[in-house]
C-alpha cells in the first residue's frame, strides 16, 4: 500500500520539483531555452523523415535494378522506412529532453506483446519474403506443394494460391510452403514420360518394341536428346512388361502420353501383338472315390 502510495505522489513530486527548478524570474530564459530545443527537435524530425524516405527509395530502386519480385520490394522498403521513423522518433525525444527509457522499454514490450499474438502470421510472412527472394517457383509453374498439386496463380507475402486441376482455387499459408519439400514440375523446361506396356510371353519382344520405336520416331514432339529408350522392365506374372522412357516439352506432357499410349494400342493391334490382362490358371484334383465337397 505504501508503495502504491508512492507510485500514485511521484508524477505530483516531479511536477513539483520541475516547477522549483525552474523558478518564476528565471521563467523567460528557461522557456526560451526549451522552444529553441522544441523547434531544434521538430527541425532534426523533419529532416530525419525526409532522409528516411530517401534512404527507403534508394534500397527500393536497387532492388527494382536487381529484379527483385515487386511485392517482396515494397515490403522491404516499407519496413525499412518503418523502422527508420521509430528509431528517429526516439533519438527526437531525447533530443528534446524528454525521457525516452520508458517509452523504449513500452514499445519494446507491445513489439514482443504482438509478435506472440501474431506468430504463427509473422511465420508466414517471413516464409513469404524468402519465397519471393529465392524464387524456387514463379507465377505459372506447375508445383506440388503441402500435399497439393496445382498452377502457381501468384504468391503474396501471407498466402501461396493454386489454382487446381479441377479450377478450383487454394490458398496454402506460406508457412507450410516453405516448411515442406516443394516439386517444380517444369522449371527445367523439359519432362521424362515413362510408360509400361505389358506384351503376352508368345510375342515377339523385338518386334514390340521396334514397333514402339517407330512410333516415336514419327511423333516431333517427342525430344531427340536425351534418346527416348524401350527396355524389358520385369517379367511379370501374365505379361513381359515393356518400359518406355521419352523426354518432351513441359507443355506436351500430358497430350504425348495420351496419344503414345492409345498409338501403342493401335499399332499392337494391328500388328497382331498382344496386351495381355491378369491370367489364373486353377487345377482341380479330384481323388478317386472321395466324394465330392
Amino acid at each position: 500500500m505504501v508503495g502504491l502510495q508512492a507510485a500514485r505522489y511521484r508524477p505530483h513530486a516531479a511536477m513539483t520539483d520541475f516547477l522549483k527548478r525552474i523558478g518564476f524570474p528565471d521563467l523567460p530564459h528557461e522557456a526560451l531555452h526549451y522552444a529553441l530545443r522544441g523547434v531544434a527537435a521538430l527541425l532534426v524530425l523533419l529532416a530525419g523523415a525526409w532522409l528516411a524516405a530517401r534512404l527507403a527509395n534508394l534500397l527500393r530502386r536497387a532492388m527494382e535494378r536487381a529484379r527483385v519480385d515487386p511485392t517482396l520490394t515494397g515490403f522491404l522498403r516499407n519496413l525499412l522506412y518503418g523502422m527508420l521513423i521509430a528509431v528517429l522518433a526516439v533519438a527526437t525525444l531525447d533530443f528534446a529532453g524528454l525521457p525516452t527509457t520508458s517509452l523504449i522499454a513500452a514499445l519494446g514490450a507491445a513489439g514482443l506483446a504482438i509478435g506472440l499474438a501474431l506468430q504463427g502470421s509473422l511465420s508466414n510472412l517471413a516464409w513469404g519474403a524468402l519465397l519471393i527472394l529465392f524464387r524456387p517457383f514463379r507465377a505459372g509453374d506447375v508445383v506440388q506443394v503441402a500435399g497439393l498439386t496445382g498452377t502457381v496463380e501468384r504468391v503474396d507475402l501471407m498466402y501461396t494460391a493454386l489454382i487446381l486441376p479441377d479450377n478450383r482455387e487454394a490458398a496454402v499459408p506460406n508457412a507450410k510452403v516453405g516448411s515442406d519439400a516443394i516439386i517444380n514440375f517444369n522449371r527445367r523446361g523439359t519432362r521424362r514420360i515413362e510408360l509400361v506396356v505389358g506384351i503376352g510371353y508368345g510375342d515377339d519382344i523385338g518386334r514390340a518394341a521396334a514397333a514402339v520405336r517407330a512410333l516415336i520416331e514419327a511423333d516431333p514432339r517427342i525430344l531427340r536428346d536425351p534418346a527416348p529408350d524401350v527396355a524389358v522392365q520385369r517379367l511379370a506374372e501374365s505379361s513381359v512388361d515393356l518400359c518406355i522412357r521419352a523426354w518432351v516439352r513441359t507443355t506436351d506432357v500430358w497430350n504425348v502420353q495420351t496419344g503414345l499410349l492409345r498409338a501403342i494400342k493401335e499399332r499392337f493391334d494391328a500388328e497382331g501383338i498382344s496386351i495381355p490382362f491378369p491370367q489364373r490358371e486353377l487345377t482341380v484334383r479330384h481323388v478317386q472315390g472321395e466324394a465330392p465337397r
